[in-house]
C-alpha cells in the first residue's frame, strides 16, 4: 500500500504512534502501512531523538519553554482556540501541557481567557453539554460506522463522508469523501482499513442501506454477506434509535463543529485533504473528555486479526441441516418455503433446531443467525 504524498506526514505520526504501544508487532505494522522495516525504524529512531518535529521537514516550537511568560501562554490559548474553534478549556489546557507547557492554567481560567477575547459565544456555552456512554472493554471489539448526512460541493457533486470509529478508543479509523454511498464505495474503503488495522470483531451500523435491508429487517445485504464471511459480527442499531450507534453519531458532532462549519469545498479531493489533517489531530493532538483527557491514539491498538485477501470457505457441523438458498431469497425445508435474503442466493445456510421451542429452527448463515423458522406458523 504507497503512501499518498498529499498525507504522508499523517501516517508517519500514525505509524509511530501504533508502533510504540506496548506489545506493539512493529513489522507486521510496517507490512500493514506499505513500508519496509528500515523505514519503519528510521522513523521510529527520529522520533524518539528529536519528537513529532523529526517527522517533517517544517520547523516547529520547542516542546520544553520554561522561560515563557504568562502574557505569551495567553496567547498560546487564543492561538489553539483560533486553530480549533470548538474547543474548550479542558483540551486546550491538555494540549498545551501535551505539548509541553509548564505552569497551564486551570481548565476555567483558560475558559475566562476565551471569554475576555470574544471566543466563546453564548450558543457554543450552551450547547457544551457532556456525552456519558457504555464503552467496550478493549479495542476492536467493536467498531461504528455509518456515513454522515451528505453536503453539496462548489462542483456541483455531493460529498458524503464515509466514518468508522473504534468504541473503546474513540479512534478515527476511517473518514473518507465520499460521492456515493453504494456497497462497492463501502467495500473499498473497508478492504483499505482492515488491511492496515486488521478485523473488529464486531460492526454495527444503521437499518439503512447498505448496511441493512429496512424494508426487511434482520435479512442480510451484499455488505453484510462479505463481513459475515470474514468472521466480524454484525449488528444494527434499533429503528429510530441512532444513539445505539451513539459515538460515531458523537464523530459526527465534532466534524461538523470543527471542520464543516462555515467551510466550502470545491472538489471531493479538497475535502478529503481537509479530513485527512483534521483527522490527525482528532487522533493524536485534540484531548477526549471522555477518555480522561487522553487522545484517542493513546488507547488505540491495532488488531490481531489480520485481514484474509481470499475469503474462507463456509463451513458447517455434522449435524447441521445445509440447504442452499434460491434465486429469490428462498430456502426449501420440510416441504415449505422460508425467505431468508436475496443476497445469500446460491449460498448454503445451516438448519438447527431451536433449543427450546418445539417444532422451531434457528437458521444460520455461518456464525450470524439470519431468523428462525416456525413450522406452527401457517404459510
Amino acid at each position: 500500500m504507497s503512501w499518498n504524498p498529499r498525507n504522508t506526514m499523517n501516517l508517519r505520526l500514525e505509524f509511530v504512534e501504533l508502533a510504540s504501544q506496548e506489545g506493539a508487532n512493529r513489522r507486521a505494522l510496517c507490512r500493514r502501512f506499505g513500508i519496509s522495516p528500515k523505514t519503519g525504524y528510521k522513523w521510529l529512531a527520529r522520533q524518539a531523538q528529536g519528537g513529532d518535529a523529526a517527522l517533517t521537514d517544517r520547523s516547529r516550537r520547542p516542546l520544553q519553554s520554561p522561560g515563557r511568560t504568562a502574557s505569551q501562554l495567553e496567547q498560546d490559548v487564543i492561538a489553539l482556540r483560533q486553530a480549533h474553534p470548538a474547543w474548550g478549556g479542558r483540551k486546550i489546557g491538555q494540549r498545551l501541557r501535551d505539548q509541553g507547557h509548564v505552569g497551564v492554567p486551570a481548565p476555567s481560567t483558560i475558559t475566562d481567557i476565551l471569554h475576555r477575547h470574544g471566543l466563546i459565544s453564548p450558543e457554543a456555552s450552551e450547547a457544551a453539554t457532556p456525552w456519558q456512554r457504555f464503552e467496550h472493554a478493549q479495542p476492536n471489539d467493536l467498531w461504528q460506522m455509518d456515513f454522515k448526512g451528505w453536503f453539496e460541493l462548489q462542483d456541483g457533486r455531493r460529498c458524503s463522508p464515509l466514518t468508522v470509529l473504534d468504541d473503546h478508543s474513540r479512534f478515527s479509523l476511517v473518514l473518507d469523501a465520499c460521492g456515493k454511498t453504494d456497497t462497492r464505495i463501502v467495500l473499498t474503503h473497508l478492504r483499505q482499513t482492515f488491511r492496515r488495522y486488521g478485523l473488529p470483531l464486531r460492526i454495527n451500523a444503521d437499518n439503512g442501506s447498505p448496511w441493512g435491508s429496512p424494508g426487511q429487517p434482520g435479512q442480510l445485504t451484499a455488505l453484510g454477506v462479505w463481513l459475515v464471511r470474514l468472521g466480524v459480527r454484525l449488528s444494527h442499531s434499533r429503528p429510530l434509535h441512532p444513539q445505539t450507534n451513539g459515538k460515531d453519531e458523537r464523530f459526527h458532532r465534532t466534524l461538523k463543529a470543527e471542520v464543516l462549519n462555515g467551510q466550502h469545498f470545491r472538489t471531493l479531493r479538497n475535502a478529503q485533504n481537509a479530513f485527512d489533517a483534521w483527522r490527525t489531530v482528532y487522533n493524536h493532538q485534540r484531548p477526549h473528555q471522555a477518555l480522561g483527557m487522553a487522545t484517542p491514539a493513546t488507547r488505540y491498538r491495532v488488531s490481531a486479526r489480520t485481514y484474509p485477501e481470499k475469503l474462507p470457505p463456509i463451513e458447517y457441523g455434522s449435524n447441521d441441516t445445509v440447504v442452499r438458498v434460491g434465486c429469490n431469497g428462498e430456502v426449501r425445508f420440510r416441504s415449505r418455503h422460508f425467505k431468508v435474503s436475496n443476497a445469500l442466493h446460491n449460498m448454503p445456510v445451516a438448519i438447527r433446531p431451536h433449543a427450546t421451542l418445539e417444532n422451531c429452527y434457528d437458521v444460520y448463515f455461518m456464525h450470524h443467525r439470519l431468523t428462525i423458522f416456525n413450522l406452527d406458523e401457517p404459510e
